[in-house]
């Protein structure tokens, strides 16, 4: 099932599978998010949770038991109910189950709402903690953007003029080798050999946006300045880049398998709410 919100300048849909935005588009019916097409990546903009990235041997420990989590987590790949719903503005919602505990042994209620305000598309995430226990968890975004015609023609400028360091992934995982993104006046040009070791994984930045500029004009924006680490990645060749504003991230090689000292791990405790937000502004 989709939802579809709208207001005086823009339309974004959302599908109740995974509660996942598949469209944003403005009044000249430009549309701003991928299309999905398998080939290169069958997603739109994904929910990564109660993991981002990868954990070593896809597993952990929790009171002397092994539980297994795939890549970013379920909530990708559940059902989300809507529990609010006007012209602009809806809510969605997923609960622990007998499923849910099988991988991850905590009682939670995740809700992420999404609002049209002017020209900006926020995204809310709510978590719930609903036992009586602390609760570890990741949560982030992996919105796809569209970027038709010439890759080169696109540049990413970051809100600050900062040495930027990011983490070289090796089968999935973070190592402990790192690059440093050079930046010219803020900016850097997209090339596709950016992305040949996988995604550009910043533990940690000042800036609070990113722009994307088409032709050096100024495209649409990412603010996150509730997320302490970010993402950007694409696949080779594809008209598309993500920007993915996240709390967490991928295990290390070193990683113990205690999700409590999992580094960017995020600790709730027992019936508190954790919100986050980030935010899409169409320029």
């Amino acid at each position: 099932m989709k939802t579809v919100i709208t207001n005086t300048f823009l339309t974004a849909t959302i599908k109740s599978f995974g509660a996942e935005l598949c469209s944003l588009k403005d009044t000249n019916n430009e549309e701003y998010l991928w299309e999905g097409n398998p080939d290169f990546w069958g997603k739109h903009s994904p929910i990564l949770f109660p993991i981002v990235g990868t954990l070593k041997n896809n597993s952990y420990q929790y009171n002397n038991t092994e539980y297994h989590l795939s890549r970013h987590g379920f909530a990708r790949d559940m059902e989300f109910q809507i529990i609010d719903k006007n012209e602009n503005s809806a809510t969605f919602s997923i609960k622990s189950s007998k499923e849910t505990l099988k991988v991850y042994p905590f009682n939670f209620e995740l809700q992420i709402t999404y609002t049209l305000d002017n020209t900006s598309l926020s995204i809310e995430y709510k978590v719930i903690n609903k036992g009586k226990l602390k609760m570890p968890f990741s949560i982030g975004a992996h919105p796809a953007f569209a970027l038709s015609g010439n890759f080169e023609n696109y540049a990413i400028e970051f809100e600050k003029e900062e040495s930027l360091k990011y983490y070289l992934l090796e089968n999935d995982l973070i190592s402990n080798k790192t690059k440093t993104l050079e930046l010219l006046n803020k900016q850097v040009t997209l090339n596709y050999p950016l992305f040949e070791n996988d995604a550009l994984i910043f533990k940690t930045l000042e800036s609070n946006s990113v722009t994307i500029l088409e032709n050096a004009k100024p495209k649409f924006r990412v603010h996150f300045k509730d997320f302490p680490s970010l993402g950007i990645w694409t696949k080779m060749n594809a008209p598309f880049l993500c920007i993915e504003p996240w709390f967490g991230y991928s295990d290390t090689n070193e990683s113990s398998g205690n999700l409590f000292e999992k580094e960017g791990i995020q600790i709730l405790g027992a019936n508190e709410t954790f919100r986050s937000k980030f935010s899409i502004e169409i320029l």
